[in-house]
């Protein structure tokens, strides 16, 4: 069985969220530390995720195993910078999928993410993109002959414009349930209050 690897996009400034959003604690947890929990629950290898300009405060504050750090020099750039960085990283692994992971997506569950996963191979439609309730969301999972695209990627739109521009290469799996973003403190407050799962 082929190899899936992780790219996880945490080099964001939060500046909506006023700063130090993936340290931020939802129900005694970093965010950042509930995706890459995920990310080993589910044996993503490699896991390549990319810092910003915080990576010497999270590396210090969360619990790591052995995933690939990057720091992105210039996150302001746009999240597509974080993009092209991973993606220039797993190209050097044998893995031949990779699912990308926001850092801000702290209530992706292992069964949404199986899901997503058992998509099957198809090298003609190599993003999948799920949906909620109908509507396309995160994480995409691109088989490695998308990784070329999504190393071209610009400014600050990420995953979006990747399957906007190449709907002939998309493929949906719908998924159970919702995959919120923490952007503001009022989404984290509304985490907190809500039940898993």
């Amino acid at each position: 069985m082929s190899r899936t690897a992780a790219l996880v996009l945490a080099a964001g400034a939060g500046k909506r969220f006023g700063g130090q959003k993936l340290l931020a604690d939802l129900n005694g947890t970093p965010i950042l530390q509930y995706v890459l929990n995920l990310a080993a629950v589910a044996g993503l290898d490699p896991v390549v995720i990319v810092l910003g300009s915080d990576a010497d405060t999270l590396v210090a504050r969360l619990w790591w195993r052995d995933e690939v750090r990057l720091i992105n020099p210039a996150p302001e750039s746009g999240i597509s910078s974080s993009v092209r960085m991973g993606i220039e990283s797993l190209l050097l692994s044998d893995a031949q999928r990779a699912v990308v992971l926001l850092g801000d997506q702290p209530r992706l569950s292992a069964a949404q993410l199986d899901v997503i996963l058992a998509a099957p191979r198809d090298e003609s439609r190599p993003i999948v993109v799920p949906r909620y309730s109908g509507v396309p969301g995160n994480p995409v999972l691109l088989e490695r002959a998308a990784w070329p695209l999504a190393a071209q990627l610009e400014g600050d739109t990420g995953m979006v414009q990747l399957f906007a521009t190449n709907r002939d290469l998309v493929r949906h799996v719908d998924v159970e349930g919702a995959n919120p973003d923490v952007d503001t403190a009022a989404d984290l407050a509304a985490l907190d209050s809500a039940p898993e799962g």
